[in-house]
């Protein structure tokens, strides 16, 4: 366990330890799961991937995390001495992702459709969590990708 003291040395140089922001900034439930995330790969530092999670952090580093399957770029805006209220995380770092997401930019559009109107993405895009495909769904699925049944 460490002392507050030694939470303040952290910060007082002006660098923290990677795994330490990414809980302060409440991009991962426990720290424990920021050191997996940097672990496994899924944290670059300026453009380096992290492997440690003893990586030292400073403000404007630019940080880019997998987090939940979407990619997020932040630049790092001040340093945490603990793990307040989510209003209070989001103040130190800004984002510069994008508004529409790279792997899905259909998401944000589908948003904006009036209930009960068809989605124009097309027979091949299916709403995330919407269930199953109906048999109807099924045959222009088929149809576009090119299979018979």
């Amino acid at each position: 366990m460490t002392s507050r003291g030694e939470e303040l040395s952290d910060c007082a140089d002006g660098a923290q330890r990677i795994d330490k922001w990414l809980w302060f900034a409440r991009l991962t439930k426990t720290r424990t799961l920021a050191a997996e995330l940097v672990a496994r790969g899924k944290v670059r530092l300026n453009r380096a991937r992290v492997e440690k999670p003893s990586q030292i952090v400073r403000v404007n580093d630019v940080l880019t995390v997998v987090v939940s399957r979407r990619v997020r770029l932040l630049r790092v805006l001040g340093l945490g001495l603990r793990r307040g209220p989510s209003a209070t995380a989001r103040t130190l770092y800004e984002e510069l992702t994008a508004a529409v997401d790279p792997l899905n930019p259909l998401a944000q559009s589908s948003l904006h459709l009036p209930s009960g109107q068809r989605n124009e993405a097309g027979p091949g895009w299916r709403e995330p969590g919407s269930g199953r495909p109906t048999k109807r769904e099924r045959r222009e699925i088929d149809r576009v990708s090119g299979k018979t049944r």
